[in-house]
């Protein structure tokens, strides 16, 4: 059967169409997925550093591990089985921020490993998510490369902010980090949703 050769127009459509991506489909149930998305905001919650060093202090870090490594394996596990029909899934890069995020978790679980392996796998964190969320947003379009511009700037402003505020500001409270505090949280409260957004 001879097939009908694509005009120069019909090729540039096609390939709009393959980039244009505002839903995958997980396969995983909705629920789930709101359930990841809260923890997100209660990571953002977390997050904020009089609470933080509370959950430190009454040895309850954990249960932030807890919070932010589910929210973010659940939405993970969903992109990554969202975008396998995808001309480029990235599967690969998904699995390693995956096993990444388990680490950290173990991490948390385990204080006396904290100080060897957190640096280590803090700094892999970020060696992975920016290329990952930079070829994501150049790839393609619509509401997942919102996902790819996130996912940066959320690796940039969780890891560079704080160190940039503890070198103008010190070790201080209060109102002197209230811009980094803000800064950090609403990045993981944008960044879940426009997860969430993607996948229902």
């Amino acid at each position: 059967m001879e097939t009908k050769e694509q005009t120069p127009i019909e090729k540039v459509e096609s390939m709009e169409s393959q980039c244009l991506v505002n839903h995958v489909d997980s396969g995983l149930p909705r629920w789930l997925i709101e359930v990841a998305f809260v923890c997100y905001l209660l990571q953002a919650v977390v997050n904020y550093a009089p609470l933080m060093h509370w959950l430190e202090e009454t040895h309850l870090s954990w249960v932030r591990g807890i919070i932010q490594t589910f929210g973010a394996l659940v939405m993970y596990f969903g992109l990554l089985r969202g975008m396998k029909p995808l001309y480029r899934p990235f599967s690969t890069w998904w699995w390693v921020v995956i096993a990444l995020n388990l680490a950290g978790f173990v991490t948390e679980l385990v204080p006396a490993i904290m100080y060897s392996v957190g640096l280590p796998i803090a700094v892999s964190l970020m060696l992975v998510y920016l290329p990952l969320g930079c070829v994501i947003a150049f790839s393609y379009r619509g509401r997942l490369r919102q996902v790819g511009i996130w996912m940066a700037l959320y690796i940039l402003i969780s890891s560079i902010i704080p160190v940039i505020s503890f070198l103008l500001v010190g070790p201080k409270s209060g109102l002197a980090n209230l811009p980094m505090e803000i800064s950090t949280m609403a990045v993981i409260v944008i960044y879940a949703w426009v997860q969430r957004r993607v996948l229902i």
